[in-house]
């Protein structure tokens, strides 16, 4: 064993050493694959392989660019059941648009039913009395309403 040779005192140990430095071992990673859609890659996985043009085709084209806006809810107050009607500006396209929340009912699911760019009808979820807002989500973001009564049963 060389480290033995070498190890007489700390001095001759460093004289030892430049003279005959230990060998390096060097490792290297098991060799990659060729992967399909991916080229030469370390690991076994599934890249991209490209697009499909019929899912470009139905994907729909939502305009960011443009805020929603709230400009009134009729009537602005209501019982649970009940339908209002949101009007606005910017609510985009059928497809574009997200939902509609009562900041009373928290994350419950509303039912609503999306018109136009313009207007949105939604039903009023079973909540206590009391002001809520109402928040619609739509392909630019997001609008609040001014609040909103909900009335007791």
């Amino acid at each position: 064993m060389r480290l033995h040779r070498c190890s007489l005192t700390i001095a001759s140990f460093l004289v030892c050493l430049l003279l005959e430095p230990l060998p390096i071992r060097y490792s290297y990673a098991e060799e990659g694959s060729i992967v399909d859609g991916a080229g030469f890659t370390l690991y076994d996985m599934k890249s991209i392989e490209g697009s499909d043009e019929r899912v470009i085709e139905q994907d729909p084209v939502c305009d960011r660019s443009k805020r929603p806006k709230i400009l009134s809810v009729e009537p602005d107050e209501a019982k649970p059941g009940e339908k209002v009607t949101i009007k606005g500006e910017n609510f985009g396209t059928k497809e574009c648009f997200h939902g509609v929340a009562f900041s009373a009912a928290g994350a419950a699911t509303i039912d609503y039913t999306f018109i136009n760019d313009t207007t949105i009808e939604a039903t009023v979820p079973d909540v206590p009395s009391g002001m809520s807002f109402i928040d619609i989500v739509a392909g630019g973001g997001n609008a609040r309403s001014k609040a909103f009564l909900v009335l007791a049963k």
